[in-house]
């Protein structure tokens, strides 16, 4: 199906622009920064919803099957992906627990089950009740889900215990690789404007919706982030008339919020490096290890593929995110010149993007860490438990996740358009809609 002309607002530079009509496998990008403005995809709800029942069997499977089993000194032990956060909170580390049970466990589930009803839902012939409730809550959910990283972290994790005892990979390994790719694919294919576009159809919206859309700027429009509509807040209560979320010219306080979240941070990474992460304790010797004594370890064994995984996620991505929203944020604080903003505003737009993706990678620290203290629970023959220091570098990964997510790009592009000599300035927003075009993937 070829979709319709629309007006849409691009969330990386706030520029309002006419989207064409596209074909199946098409996509939209912003003509001033790049940045995506529609994908679509052929069949995209049949085929997201069978790649998202399949991801949640096989995410039942992940959860109740063996995970590893190993051994050592004629003691064996089977453990399960819920033996994890089960071990932390006996080891009085309940924060650390809940984090590591909600980025794998309730956030996945969320999103798949909440995917499933929403689709299952459009197909009946009287679909069940909130269907864009149950949608926004599975996209905003989203986020959290870090299954992928869950992987590289039981992959680092056998790696790291290859000379400490005898591992045998169970059935749940394998359903993990297979559900992070089914993952990818469920995201890839399905298009959230598809599902959006056919909740308007079952009339569930939060407010009746126009019967024209606009297509040329009007003063007072703004863009719905959650579902990217083009709306006229004072007309129904300042809220988004397909699915009822606050409407915002630009995130509230995005500046002051995001400020908050990067110093509280900068301020958790200092106990996060100088508290033990982790205790390796082999017949009844060991010492408390930081995450950088951890890569100097590595480096040690001659794991340098490993030392350099380990390195880059838990020391070098958090300092990347830290540094990089402090760029942004003085960036669009301070007056902005004609001579450096005209070249880097675009950069600046993909480094916000490349931050916002990157800050859950270092959760592999954490993923692995709790699996360890899992695994190796042998008395005084070998014993692995994780430390205090392991919770403020959770703390760090989450914390700067969620200023990545209450930084608004936008106000770059605004801080360069006040600017009356910059080649952004703003000029009339009427002229602002322009059309993108569509490109084939």
């Amino acid at each position: 199906m070829t979709t319709h002309r629309e007006l849409r607002e691009c969330m990386g530079c706030g520029l309002f622009q006419v989207v064409p009509e596209l074909g199946p496998d098409m996509r939209s990008s912003c003509l001033r920064c790049g940045t995506l403005l529609r994908r679509t995809r052929r069949d995209p709800l049949d085929r997201g919803l069978a790649l998202n029942v399949a991801a949640l069997v096989l995410y039942i499977m992940v959860w109740t099957a063996m995970l590893m089993k190993v051994s050592t000194a004629g003691i064996v032990h089977e453990t399960t992906l819920v033996s994890g956060p089960l071990e932390l909170v006996r080891q009085g580390l309940w924060p650390l627990a809940l984090a590591v049970a909600f980025t794998t466990g309730l956030a996945p589930l969320g999103k798949f089950a909440g995917a499933i009803y929403v689709l299952v839902g459009l197909k009946l012939h009287t679909p069940p009740p909130n269907l864009r409730g149950v949608f926004l809550f599975a996209r905003k959910i989203a986020t959290w889900s870090m299954l992928e990283v869950l992987l590289l972290g039981v992959f680092v994790a056998y790696t790291k215990l290859g000379d400490l005892v005898q591992m045998d990979i169970g059935p749940a390994v394998y359903a993990l690789g297979l559900l992070t790719v089914v993952v990818v694919w469920a995201d890839t294919v399905l298009e959230p404007d598809a599902v959006w576009e056919a909740i308007e159809r079952t009339g569930q919206t939060h407010a009746p919706m126009a019967e024209s859309r606009p297509l040329v700027f009007r003063p007072g429009i703004v863009a719905c982030e959650a579902c990217g509509l083009v709306s006229i807040p004072a007309g129904h209560a300042g809220r988004c008339p397909r699915c009822g979320s606050a409407l915002h010219a630009r995130k509230p306080d995005s500046l002051n919020r995001t400020w908050a979240f990067v110093i509280a941070g900068a301020i958790l990474y200092i106990p996060a490096n100088y508290y033990p992460v982790l205790t390796v304790i082999q017949a009844g010797a060991g010492a408390p290890s930081t995450i950088l004594g951890g890569v100097e370890e590595l480096l040690a064994s001659e794991m340098y593929p490993l030392a350099l995984l380990v390195f880059f996620a838990s020391i070098l991505v958090p300092v990347f995110k830290l540094i990089g929203l402090a760029v942004m944020l003085m960036a669009t604080m301070l007056v902005t010149t004609e001579a450096g903003a005209s070249v880097l505003l675009p950069q600046r737009t993909r480094l916000y993007y490349v931050v916002a993706w990157i800050g859950r990678w270092s959760m592999v620290d954490i993923f692995m860490e709790s699996l360890l203290g899992a695994l190796v629970q042998f008395g005084a023959v070998a014993t692995i438990e994780p430390g205090v220091g392991a919770v403020a570098f959770c703390a760090v990964v989450l914390v700067t996740i969620i200023a990545a997510e209450a930084f608004d790009p936008r106000l770059m592009w605004d801080a360069a358009g006040r600017n009356a000599h910059h080649p952004f300035a703003l000029r009339p927003r009427p002229s602002m809609a322009r059309a993108a075009f569509g490109h084939r993937t």
